[in-house]
């Protein structure tokens, strides 16, 4: 089958939101900005890697019951062109060059800076009112030549500081490692080697470390910059192990422990526990039916079969892997004002029907080991977590995630409870969002 949710949507927009099912609550105030592809395809060329489309910024915004809603393509060069020497990173041309910067995976705001973020280049900094780009920010100067900068930076809410990380490839392979303080200053706090260079999407930031989860698979750097995507690049190799690396906050001595192979993708928390250091992420066992996913995405998406939600126990002697439940998820987000701190409560996007896209928002609890869910439609996306106040209970306030209905060929925001699940507004647009990646959520309203 194929599914609507990754059919392009060219028009940008700017409305308020007039179908809305059940009632906002009245406390939910602020901005939720989400980025993903709009496209994947230039002209009639079809790339070939989900990660390889254009990105586009959307923008819920909910002001006393009132939603608004606006998206926008990110202006690249790449976008600009609207032919590219490659398309993404997926169409050879015959001449080396690195992939292009389509800026679709994430959002940061810090300091005053909203950021799309793509991890194979530097952040675009973008107008959080209009949603206009201004262009690739490079902190100052501290990002040079390639400038790679993770798409999942970590922040620490005891300090203000935001963490991240960039892959280097000369003179030796390993990760920048980088902090930028409540003012936007950004100094490099390490430069780490790492033997192989396993490819990494994610890290996880504890009080006193950065934690990387270093599965065995590999890009071919060669093959990537000869055209090849990405994803087609990347080499598993299930019998070497996946390595932990733990890097000092303070510069100190990094620290690398093993385990049995794994593949993690996205880490929803990390924290210091006595000696330990314990890492929760969602990991695949097979990476082969992940790199077909990918690869397959119009037609076949099983991303969330056979992986599972798991906790790593880093202790001074070994690796102690615990699952935490059996429910096929992704996209894992939890109360970011736990960061660095043990913390309760994940929610993820989850899947109840034996294949297709994530259908439902799960809810874990690490306390009762209970694992709730609510199946909400065709396709669900990240669950977003905002509190209720800023000194409201961890699981104390709403989880937002975007759905698509594929009879009607939309998409809505849901607004559930995130102490029961319940299913408290819908605000349906006229219109679909094609399927994206990962959001932030502010108390920013546009114009303030």
């Amino acid at each position: 089958m194929t599914y609507g949710v990754f059919e392009p949507l060219l028009e940008e927009r700017s409305y308020d939101v007039t179908e809305i099912e059940g009632a906002v609550p009245e406390g939910l105030r602020g901005s939720l900005y989400r980025n993903g592809p709009g496209r994947w395809q230039v002209g009639t060329t079809l790339l070939d890697c989900i990660f390889d489309g254009d990105g586009m910024v959307s923008r819920f915004t909910f002001d006393q019951g009132r939603i608004t809603f606006r998206n926008r393509y990110l202006d690249t060069p790449q976008y600009r062109a609207k032919r590219r020497w490659r398309a993404g990173v997926g169409t050879s041309t015959g001449i080396p060059m690195p992939p292009a910067n389509t800026a679709n995976t994430s959002l940061s705001f810090h300091a005053g800076d909203l950021m799309a973020l793509w991890e194979g280049g530097k952040p675009t900094r973008i107008d959080p009112d209009t949603l206009e780009t201004y262009g690739l920010h490079d902190f100052g100067g501290r990002l040079k030549g390639l400038g790679m900068w993770s798409a999942h930076p970590r922040f620490d809410p005891a300090t203000g500081e935001m963490f991240n990380f960039g892959l280097k490839f000369l003179p030796t392979p390993g990760f920048h490692c980088y902090k930028t303080d409540r003012e936007g200053r950004t100094s490099r706090i390490a430069s780490v080697r790492v033997k192989g260079l396993p490819w990494t999407h994610d890290f996880g930031l504890t009080e006193r470390h950065l934690v990387f989860v270093l599965g065995p698979a590999t890009p071919n750097v060669g093959q990537i910059l000869r055209g090849r995507s990405a994803v087609s690049a990347l080499h598993y190799r299930p019998e070497q192990p996946t390595r932990f690396l733990l890097v000092p906050r303070d510069g100190g001595e990094p620290r690398i422990a093993e385990h049995a192979a794994t593949m993690g993708t996205h880490i929803t928390n990390a924290y210091e526990d006595g000696t330990d250091t314990v890492v929760e992420v969602v990991r695949y066992p097979d990476f082969t039916l992940l790199k077909a996913d990918l690869r397959n995405f119009r037609e076949r998406f099983h991303l969330t079969r056979p992986n599972s939600l798991a906790r790593y126990r880093i202790t001074p002697t070994r690796v102690i892997e615990e699952q935490l439940t059996d429910h096929p998820c992704e996209l894992p987000q939890f109360d970011w004002r736990r960061s660095t701190r043990r913390h309760r409560y994940s929610y993820l996007s989850g899947c109840h029907a034996s294949e297709g896209l994530f259908d439902a928002v799960l809810r874990v609890d690490h306390e009762t080991e209970e694992v709730a869910s609510h199946v909400l439609g065709d396709c669900v996306g990240e669950p977003v977590f905002v509190p209720r106040a800023p000194d409201s209970a961890e699981d104390d306030g709403w989880l937002l995630c975007v759905v698509y209905r594929e009879a009607d060929h939309r998409s809505g925001l849901a607004i559930l409870d995130a102490r029961s699940l319940d299913l408290l507004a819908t605000a349906w647009l006229p219109h679909h969002i094609p399927y994206g990646f990962h959001g932030i959520f502010t108390e920013r309203l546009p114009g303030s």
